[in-house]
């Protein structure tokens, strides 16, 4: 592996790094004390090239050094569970020593050629992490003839041990620069330890209802086509994107965030001509956005992102629409006002310092009216709403009001 010109500490302490810095206990990254075979370390060393974290789920791609000697690519998964506890509560039971993962891995061959390959995993829990884990090393074989390995190690290996391998995983591991990314689901054990009683109902963590937007149809609201339910979590390991919004077409949202009885809401049954998908190809006129209450959404990143963060998309409100007033559970979201002018509405006391500006009763989405303030919006302002948070934004100009946002979870 390549040395940088200076050692982390050196990095870490220079005092011109301690605005920007955002850095995690250095263990947390390098991964140095607790991977399986680091418990023998004079003999064992890895070298992780990629990690990669979303909500309860850390990929790390890795080397292993044996004496020296190259020994093995390898994947290791980290799972904490929260999602998957919840739901075996709800059953009565506890988590216990194992799970299993479905691990899709997707990539390409030596040639160029994609490749996926899906194959079922056991993952152990480790009180060292707090997470139920596993490596998949690409082959269990020593460097050479003449070497075995130590008895810490070899007592780890097996098909429900933390040290496993999937021989359909090899074209892949053959090389980790081939390993794009890797789709995860998590699933109880089929057995309750340590009482030997089968699970007859085990629960999954499936990214519970996780879906993404693609622009397959202009039609506004046409779910079926522009959601797609993916049930997974995905690691991407691409390090970089450069993007240009104007390339990327918007999906389409008709009275988006409101209730029919909301007074904002435009009636399909108003402009008839505007329910054929035709009148939604090609140049669309600005008035059939009015008429209709059509917003456009540019969703710029979505399943690309770690941690906890959902989206960042790019929002056109055209002149008279409405995005409906709502509230945030379990999120927060951010809006930065890139052009236009329009009013937002946030719930009167959610900020303070909002308390001068105008009061004016919304209806909220899927619950009730509820006072709100109206705030005037322009380029360079922010809306940024925790849970339990509720807002909502109008243009009320004669030009397209543009902002972009991003969402994450926060429990």
């Amino acid at each position: 592996m390549p040395e940088g010109r200076l050692s982390f500490k050196e990095l870490y302490t220079q005092p011109e790094n301690k605005v920007f810095k955002v850095v995690f206990f250095p263990d947390r990254i390098f991964h140095a004390q607790y991977l399986n075979a680091s418990r023998v370390p004079h003999r064992y060393r890895y070298a992780v090239t990629d990690v990669r974290s979303i909500l309860d789920v850390t990929v790390l791609k890795a080397r292993l050094f044996m004496d020296g000697q190259f020994a093995t690519n390898l994947l290791r998964i980290e799972y904490r569970g929260s999602r998957l506890m919840e739901q075996t509560r709800e059953s009565g039971r506890f988590m216990r020593e194992r799970l299993i993962a479905w691990v899709k891995i997707n990539g390409h061959d030596a040639d160029g050629v994609p490749v996926s390959v899906k194959h079922p995993v056991k993952l152990q829990y480790c009180p060292w992490i707090d997470s139920y884990q596993v490596e998949l090393w690409n082959t269990l074989e020593t460097p050479s003839r003449n070497m075995k390995h130590d008895f810490q190690i070899t007592a780890q290996m097996g098909p429900t041990a933390p040290i496993n391998r999937a021989k359909s995983f090899s074209p892949l591991l053959d090389d980790l620069d081939h390993i794009k990314e890797i789709e995860l689901e998590f699933r109880e054990d089929d057995v309750y330890e340590p009482y030997g009683r089968p699970i007859n109902n085990p629960k999954w963590d499936q990214n519970y209802e996780r879906s993404y937007q693609v622009p397959n149809s202009s039609f506004p609201n046409a779910h079926g086509e522009n959601t797609v339910l993916v049930n997974n979590y995905m690691v991407s390991f691409q390090k970089g994107w450069f993007i240009n919004s104007e390339d990327v077409p918007a999906v389409r949202y008709r009275n988006a965030m409101m209730d029919s009885d909301n007074p904002d809401h435009v009636s399909p049954d108003d402009h008839p001509e505007l329910n054929n998908p035709a009148a939604w190809t090609g140049d669309v006129p600005e008035n059939a956005f009015t008429k209709a209450n059509v917003i456009e959404m540019k969703w710029l990143l979505q399943r690309e992102l770690g941690g906890s963060v959902v989206f960042f998309h790019e929002v056109t409100i055209p002149p008279g629409t409405v995005e409906g007033t709502h509230q945030h559970v379990g999120s927060e979201e951010v809006y930065y006002i890139v052009s236009g002018k329009g009013v937002a509405y946030m719930a009167a006391g959610d900020d303070p310092a909002t308390g001068g500006y105008p009061k004016v009763m919304r209806q909220i989405y899927g619950l009730f009216d509820t006072e709100c303030v109206e705030l005037p919006v322009g380029p360079g302002n922010v809306i940024f709403t925790k849970s339990g948070g509720m807002h909502g934004i109008k243009n009320d100009s004669s030009e397209p009001l543009k902002f972009v946002a991003f969402l994450y979870h926060s429990t």
